[in-house]
């Protein structure tokens, strides 16, 4: 699955990456294979997509995006992240 096939809310982690090129430019920006990385909001045209990853928002082209392989988040509550401040969530 690609960053680009993600709605608004969803999670996933950061498997790998397809464009060798850009590799070195997203690890540089925090996006690392097995870290989260959260769909924040998509412009109303469609592009550009902003995310959260390594606890800062940045938007992506969705050329860009689709450069980005992920897996499915994990499911237990306890390591997936809180979309509003980007801590874990708390248990009740």
């Amino acid at each position: 699955m690609k960053l680009s096939e993600l709605k608004p809310g969803q999670t996933a982690i950061i498997k790998d990456f397809s464009d060798d090129d850009l590799s070195l430019r997203f690890l540089e920006m925090g996006c690392v294979p097995g870290e989260e990385i959260l769909l924040e909001r998509i412009a109303p045209l469609g592009d550009p997509i902003a995310i959260r990853v390594s606890g800062y928002s940045l938007c992506l082209r969705i050329s860009e995006a689709e450069s980005i392989i992920i897996t499915a988040p994990p499911t237990s509550p306890k390591g997936r992240l809180n979309s509003r401040n980007n801590l874990p969530k708390q248990e009740a």
